[in-house]
């Protein structure tokens, strides 16, 4: 007989298994991305917190830089083709030069799928170590500064980069898919 208890102690299991398997994630992600830097750029270390850097807000107040300097990588799939785009941390994705560039229009995917994908949980998601090759694209709004913080494979890592040494080490091709940015007290050109 299926009982309320028995409901909530199945669920109770799956959120464990799932945070069992979480924690696994992170770590193999970890030591996949720590390895992609000992084999390719050795002077590169991996910087682990304890705080969450899991969103731009949270990455910028651990790593104590702007929003903007957070190169927050996105997984999304433009027709057939599957791919990271990497961004400066408050940029917000132009689907119109998106669909202009790649022919389709982008499509975030999910949590798991990304973690299949990428070998990354969300929050952790960066083009190093990664688990399937994958094309990744850099945004142009990412030049304007000689250093950028992506996370690096966990929900409370990171690495200090320059963003062209970033392009570089994981052969991205530098693309313009951002939102023009309109600085403040400026009218919009029409």
């Amino acid at each position: 007989m299926i009982t309320h208890r028995s409901i909530a102690r199945r669920a109770w299991l799956h959120t464990l298994a799932w945070k069992r398997f979480m924690r696994n994630v992170c770590g193999m992600s970890l030591m996949s991305v720590q390895a992609f830097f000992a084999q390719r750029a050795p002077n590169i270390k991996v910087i682990v917190t304890e705080a969450s850097s899991a969103t731009v807000p949270l990455a910028a107040a651990a790593h104590g830089v702007e929003p903007d300097q957070i190169a927050k990588s996105i997984c999304l799939r433009a027709g057939e083709e599957t791919m990271i785009v990497v961004m400066a941390g408050t940029a917000r994705l132009d689907n119109k030069k998106f669909r202009s560039r790649f022919g389709a229009k982008p499509r975030m995917l999910g949590g798991e799928e990304v973690i299949e994908i990428t070998g990354h949980p969300v929050g952790g998601v960066c083009p190093f170590g990664l688990a399937s090759p994958l094309s990744v694209y850099c945004d142009i709004s990412l030049k304007r500064f000689d250093e950028v913080v992506p996370a690096a494979g966990a929900t409370n890592s990171a690495v200090r980069i320059n963003p062209v040494q970033m392009a570089e080490l994981t052969g991205a091709v530098w693309i313009d898919v951002a939102q023009d940015v309109v600085a403040a007290g400026e009218a919009p050109s029409l």
